[in-house]
């Protein structure tokens, strides 16, 4: 089973992943962002995303009630169901949904956020938190019809209130429950570059000893991204590409190992080009 997680930029190559996704025999769980989506209707109502760095450095969006309705008209709704247009086009039967739907993804709501300001540290509270399991039941029941489901956020906390999550959380929460071999993640990026400026300068692979190093170096978003990735390998071993969502066959060549592949085992190229 293959977990795709497909980037919110809206350079995303959408056709050609549905057109490549349409080609595979094994099933597939999708689950995307919309942070492009967002960010233009935020932009149209007057309320742009409010994004806070906690005291470990890891940043995120701060969701207030406000934050979950635009989490709802961007991501559940209007990019939820392009994608699921775009798989239905290419012959896909998808079926979109978010993590409230069926509490297709449970999880418990953050006790706060740490963060500093003006040299003191005091404690945010908002409707985020972390996914903790699958309703996999539900979902091998969609997979099992032939259905492909396209998820995303907000999630379920226990009381069933929707909350804000990290897909990359997600994606793992998924992995495990459903035992997933491979995770593709399509970005805008041809993938972890060793130099953010030189889209050149991609990592052909990367072992866990080296990713936590880069995960320890690393800042904003980017850090949560490879703490999610890091806990995925030590979980499960999991193979994991990061490859390019723009390119004309971006799940194919993300198969093909095109990109960055994150692998448990000790790769020695990939600590010796480390810069």
């Amino acid at each position: 089973m293959i977990i795709l997680k497909i980037g919110g930029g809206g350079a995303i190559n959408l056709a050609g992943i549905a057109r490549d996704l349409a080609q595979l025999a094994t099933r597939v769980v999708v689950v995307h962002g919309a942070n492009a989506v967002r960010d233009e209707l935020a932009a149209r109502l007057g309320r742009p995303p409010q994004v806070v760095t906690s005291v470990s450095g890891y940043a995120s969006v701060l969701s207030d009630p406000a934050a979950i309705d635009l989490l709802l008209m961007a991501y559940a709704g209007l990019r939820n169901k392009r994608i699921v247009e775009a798989l239905q086009q290419a012959g896909v039967g998808a079926v979109g949904m978010c993590g409230l739907d069926g509490r297709l993804i449970q999880g418990r709501r953050n006790r706060g956020i740490r963060v500093e300001e003006h040299g003191r540290t005091r404690i945010l509270h908002d409707l985020s938190g972390k996914p903790q399991s699958a309703n996999v039941r539900l979902l091998r029941a969609l997979l099992d019809l032939g259905h492909t489901p396209v998820l995303t956020v907000p999630i379920a906390d226990e009381d069933g209130a929707a909350i804000n999550a990290e897909n990359d959380d997600i994606v793992a929460v998924l992995a495990r429950d459903l035992h997933a071999d491979t995770v593709i993640q399509l970005l805008e990026a041809p993938g972890i570059l060793r130099d953010p400026g030189d889209p050149g300068s991609v990592i052909p692979s990367l072992d866990l000893d080296e990713l936590t190093r880069w995960e320890a170096i690393a800042a904003g978003r980017f850090k949560r991204k490879l703490h999610a990735l890091r806990r995925l390998l030590e979980s499960r071993g999991t193979r994991i590409v990061i490859a390019d969502g723009r390119a004309e066959h971006p799940l194919g060549n993300a198969l093909d190992g095109i990109g960055t592949e994150v692998l448990p085992s000790t790769l020695p190229q990939a600590s010796s080009e480390r810069g």
